[in-house]
């Protein structure tokens, strides 16, 4: 089992606390945006004299109104499409274990969410990536890149959409092209689109379960956790129109029994919060990108793409990685502060391909953000000297 780049410093991280640093966190996508309203106080009022178990692949109401949510994007998907999970994380661990066997390959688009290594690890399966570029922003690689990758063993091609760890949004077209492929090559498309509603100037994402052709051979994976600022709730799903893929899930969902009960109450309710939320949101994660992003670009020897999604940005250093962050968290303050960062080895199949970048979250506001450059171009100077 891989050790997780965006965890694996902690341990720096709390005892540069206990020195009496203060650690500004840009390795995890945590929001600092409020939960909605209703999803606390429906917690909060809530009158329970038995913590029960839930329904082992969710509540129906609860499924019936997440199918509603897929409805009014234009997606025709039903409760019984639908099955709950104890976060994406569960989601995306379940949907290696029932497509997979022992030795069987999914191709992932490289960077990729690091713990689609551990889920693959936990099934015995093999992560095949296809490299995307920073030169690029991360588009989509030639479709010919998979097609030379596609092996008797393959089952699956795998895409975060937008992506964590880049923030690219992947256009219609691009989907267009994979949805040919799959079909041709009778595969699944995995889409992990739990940051789905953060979409940037403009554009939009769109979802696989639109793609009407695509049929069985389409499986969404989502997540309440960064859309609702939920991420303790612990409450995702899995959509897919394929009758067998869902029977065999539901024996995993049955063996875990029952996803939170009071991240469901939670979850429920959020499933309520008006368009108003999103575009507010979504209006500041975008001035934050634009904060970040200049500032980053204006240090010499220091790039990022512009991402067009999430709240992620995968930055070029003129140092190694792994060891610039360590020392940040052990060596190195600026004013009492230093930076937290996830180095970007641990988001590629092969660790020297990320050797030095790092992913940053832009979960903080503007003026955190300016403070973090800041403290990262005098860690610069310093560490180069």
């Amino acid at each position: 089992m891989p050790a997780s780049p965006i965890r694996k410093l902690v341990p720096y991280a709390e005892a540069a606390k206990r020195r009496g640093i203060e650690v500004i966190h840009l390795n995890i996508g945590q929001p600092d945006v409020h939960t909605p309203r209703q999803a606390l106080e429906a917690v909060q009022q809530a009158h329970i004299e038995v913590l029960a178990y839930s329904q082992s692949e969710g509540p129906l109401r609860f499924r019936e109104k997440w199918a509603a949510y897929y409805r009014r994007m234009g997606c025709d998907i039903h409760a019984d499409q639908i099955i709950v999970t104890t976060g994406g994380s569960e989601a995306l661990y379940f949907t290696f274990a029932v497509l997979m066997d022992a030795g069987d390959e999914v191709i992932v688009l490289e960077p990729f969410y690091a713990n689609y290594n551990g889920f693959a690890a936990s099934s015995n399966a093999r992560i095949v990536p296809v490299v995307s570029s920073i030169e690029s922003g991360f588009a989509l690689p030639d479709i010919a890149d998979f097609e030379r990758l596609i092996s008797a063993r393959t089952r699956a091609i795998l895409i975060c959409n937008p992506s964590n760890p880049t923030g690219y949004l992947y256009s219609r077209e691009e989907l267009e092209k994979l949805e040919d492929l799959v079909l041709r090559r009778d595969l699944f498309l995995i889409a992990d689109e739990a940051y789905r509603e953060f979409a940037y100037d403009g554009r939009t994402q769109h979802s696989i379960l639109s793609f009407a052709a695509l049929g069985d051979h389409a499986v969404v994976v989502d997540s309440l956790s960064k859309r609702y600022s939920l991420c303790g709730a612990r409450v995702g799903c899995v959509v897919s129109r394929h009758a067998a893929f869902r029977d065999a899930m539901r024996r995993f969902v049955q063996a875990r029994l029952s996803p939170p009960t009071l991240g469901l109450l939670a979850g429920e309710a959020a499933l309520d919060t008006p368009q108003s939320y999103f575009d507010s949101v979504t209006a500041a994660y975008e001035g934050r990108r634009n904060a970040l992003v200049e500032s980053l670009n204006a240090i010499e020897g220091v790039y990022t793409p512009v991402p067009s999604g999430a709240f992620y940005c995968v930055v070029q250093l003129p140092v190694a990685a792994d060891g610039f962050a360590q020392w940040l968290l052990e060596d190195f303050s600026l004013d009492g502060k230093t930076l937290m960062l996830a180095p970007a080895a641990g988001f590629y199949t092969e660790p020297e391909c990320g050797r030095d970048q790092v992913r940053i979250a832009y979960v903080r506001k503007v003026e955190i953000l300016r403070e973090a450059v800041r403290i990262l171009d005098a860690a610069l100077k310093a560490y180069n000297s």
